[in-house]
């Protein structure tokens, strides 16, 4: 199969090796978000308690549950954080969620406190017992994750290099508030927040959810399967053809037709002698419901300009 190039873009070429780390945690954090927030609970061998937010944090895992966040080494002067330390002396953390309604104060408690503040009082949240580990949990939290620390992995030993913190989840805590009728946490409900470059935070609420179909139940015939002068349109776009390639089969002729008559049969009168524009609107049509999430219409209003 032959492979097609697009035109070079211009371009800003960013070498790590030659860029001042400053720079380029900018780059880095400004280019790879939104990021999920852990805010790491923990407490030091004495039994103080800490609280601090990450943003280098994921799940990685189900079986064990495995989720994993970095407290980097600071990049001004290559001290580590209160958190890491704790979790080297204790080996415990809870990882509760940060929601919208929460933000502003899981903000402050990223404050740079001395060491022995506890963070649970500065920045006004409520500490919850937790049952299998040591550290508190944020009662204003809506998903509590109780952990045991697995391994810590040094990235490096100069100003900004990560930690990994590896921890085993050994009990998760949800409020029901947040639940589905069928008990699943419902994205609509929890409000999370994502962390973005700079001062900026992302809302996973409204408008800022969508939905896009797995394939994971069939093969989908895939963009390189779609006509040319579809796949070359000027009207739909990239995700549009993601749309339309995964599907397993095209409509056949028959259905075609009849939706072409019942569905399209006023575009076809009003334009039956514009081929140029006939097209173009029912490229336009065809968006229209891919937009809505009807494949299978927007596949019949393509395939009825060929028919």
């Amino acid at each position: 199969m032959k492979v097609t190039f697009a035109p070079q873009l211009s371009e800003m070429i960013v070498d790590p090796k030659n860029t001042p780390i400053p720079k380029l945690h900018g780059y880095l954090l400004g280019a790879i978000g939104p990021r999920p927030i852990a805010f790491a609970s923990t407490i030091d061998k004495d039994g103080n308690p800490n609280l601090s937010p990450f943003s280098f944090f994921n799940v990685f895992s189900a079986n064990p549950p495995i989720a994993i966040f970095s407290p980097a080494r600071r990049g001004r002067d290559n001290t580590t954080k209160h958190t890491y330390e704790n979790v080297k002396e204790l080996g415990e953390v809870v990882i509760n969620v940060v929601t919208h309604e929460m933000v502003e104060q899981m903000s402050l408690s990223s404050t740079e406190y001395p060491k022995g503040t506890n963070e649970f009082i500065k920045a006004g949240f409520t500490a919850l017992k937790s049952e299998k580990v040591k550290p508190f949990r944020v009662k204003e939290s809506p998903v509590q994750f109780e952990c045991i620390v697995k391994e810590v992995v040094e990235l490096g030993k100069q100003g900004g290099a990560g930690n990994l913190i590896i921890c085993e989840v050994v009990l998760i805590h949800v409020n029901e508030d947040v639940l589905d009728e069928s008990g699943k946490i419902d994205q609509t409900k929890i409000d999370l927040v994502g962390r973005m470059g700079g001062n900026f935070y992302v809302r996973a609420h409204g408008e800022a959810l969508f939905e896009v179909a797995k394939p994971l139940q069939s093969m989908g015939i895939g963009v390189d399967q779609i006509p040319h002068d579809i796949r070359n349109s000027e009207i739909l776009s990239g995700n549009n053809l993601g749309q339309l390639g995964n599907v397993d089969s095209l409509p056949n002729e028959t259905d075609v037709n009849d939706f072409k008559l019942i569905e399209l049969a006023d575009i076809f009168v009003e334009l039956e002698d514009d081929v140029v524009a006939l097209e173009k609107t029912l490229h336009q049509k065809a968006k229209e419901y891919l937009n809505e999430g009807k494949v299978d219409e927007a596949w019949k209003t393509l395939l009825s300009f060929n028919d």
